[in-house]
Order: structure tokens, then sequence, then C-alpha cells
């Protein structure tokens, strides 16, 4: 690698970081939405409570997407909010568990919420990037 290439590799870093960040964070609010404007509210709270889980665990989720969601599109405490959301992908990866690997199979596998995760974990480990609100804290 010359220094040219790599030069240009430490400039496009910080960029390549926040593309990352906003993919999840667009992700994430579009899974929250989707659970209040087209699954609606009592519709997902009965789903929760269809696999046996307390309804509060419905609003939680909704509140994790929609919130870190856009928590993350601003780049707002990034590696937190990363953190935080792993245990939402991860109850979604066993939601599908039975449902076998491809997410295109009937009941979705769980190779998107599993993969979702492990992004989730590499964000928190680069951080924001480029062009987040908590500079320096992200």
């Amino acid at each position: 690698m010359n220094a040219s290439t790599s030069t240009m590799s430490t400039n496009l870093q910080p960029h390549a970081i926040a593309l990352l960040r906003l993919s999840l964070g667009v992700m994430a609010l579009a899974h929250g939405l989707t659970k209040v404007f087209v699954f609606t509210l009592p519709g997902t709270v009965g789903y929760f409570e269809s696999l046996g889980l307390p309804s509060f665990i419905a609003y939680l989720t909704i509140l994790g997407e929609v919130g870190g969601g856009l928590a993350l599109i601003l780049g707002i405490y990034t590696r937190w909010i990363s953190l935080a959301m792993i245990p939402l992908l991860l109850g979604a990866t066993s939601v599908h568990l039975g449902n076998d690997w491809m997410f295109s199979n009937a009941g979705g596998g769980w190779e998107f919420p599993a993969f979702w995760t492990v992004a989730l974990l590499v964000q928190a480990g680069l951080g924001g990037g480029s062009f987040t609100l908590s500079r320096g804290v992200s």
C-alpha cells in the first residue's frame, strides 16, 4: 500500500462508518414504524403476546427501534445505542430460529436478524464515524 492509498483509506473510513450507522438507523426506524403504522400497536402487542411475551416487551421493542433508529441516524451515542439494540435483535433472532436459516422462508428465517446483531456489534466497536451530533462520545 502506498502513501496515497493509505491517506485515501484514512479519509474515507469515517464516512464508511457513518454509512453503516445510517443504514442501521434507517432499518431500525423502518421496522419500528412498521410495527406502529402497518401492524398497529394492538396488532404488534397481540403478536408478542402470541409468542408468550408480556405486552410491555412490544412497546419496549418499538421504542428501541424508533428511538434507537433515530439516535443512530443522528449519530447520538452510537456505541451505546448500538449495544442497547443488540438484545432486541437477539430476541428477533430467537423468534425466527425455528423457521430455518433463510429469511425468505415462511415466517422469516434467522439470517437477517443474526447479521443485523453482528452489524450492531461492529458499529459499537467502530463508533459513529462522520456527521454525528455527539462528537467524542459516539
